[in-house]
């Protein structure tokens, strides 16, 4: 992104604000970001979405745009071969989500991450950790799976 991006396009990383196990991949959502500098500070700003080191969830990009959006994708949606499925972290594990006007909530979350993009976005679905309950590569395979059928190029 940093490459595409020209002039003071911005760039920076979204995630669900459920994306609680991308904490290894120093991704924490709890962590909460200050939208104002994130949005409006300069590319020497380490809070800034440039430095790609604070991440924005759905509800500080909800009416706003990047030029260039990075999508890191968690296992709180799956797809899987009966379609896309929802889960909660609670705890030391995965929960499903049960009541449909959460199920619809954490899907509606993902498509306010997905329309952030202005001129371009890269996803990034993990690979999983063998090493890890809550990271099997089962719950990101199908999803990476899915975007490539319908056209993402991987890179």
């Amino acid at each position: 992104m940093k490459e595409k991006a020209r002039g003071s396009e911005r760039y920076g990383v979204v995630v669900s604000s459920q994306a609680y196990r991308l904490k290894p991949l120093c991704i924490d959502v709890r962590v909460q970001t200050d939208p104002v500098h994130w949005f409006l500070g300069e590319k020497d700003d380490v809070r800034s979405s440039y430095y790609m080191e604070d991440v924005a969830t759905e509800f500080q990009v909800q009416g706003l745009e990047l030029d260039w959006a990075c999508v890191t994708w968690d296992s709180d949606l799956r797809y899987t071969v009966e379609g896309w499925k929802t889960y909660s972290f609670v705890g030391t594990k995965w929960n499903n989500i049960n009541k449909e006007e959460r199920k619809k909530y954490l899907i509606n979350a993902y498509r306010v991450l997905l329309t952030r993009a202005r001129q371009g976005m890269v996803i990034v679905v993990p690979e999983g950790n063998l090493e890890d309950h809550t990271r099997k590569a089962e719950y990101y395979d199908c999803t990476f799976e899915y975007l490539k059928e319908i056209g993402i190029k991987e890179i």
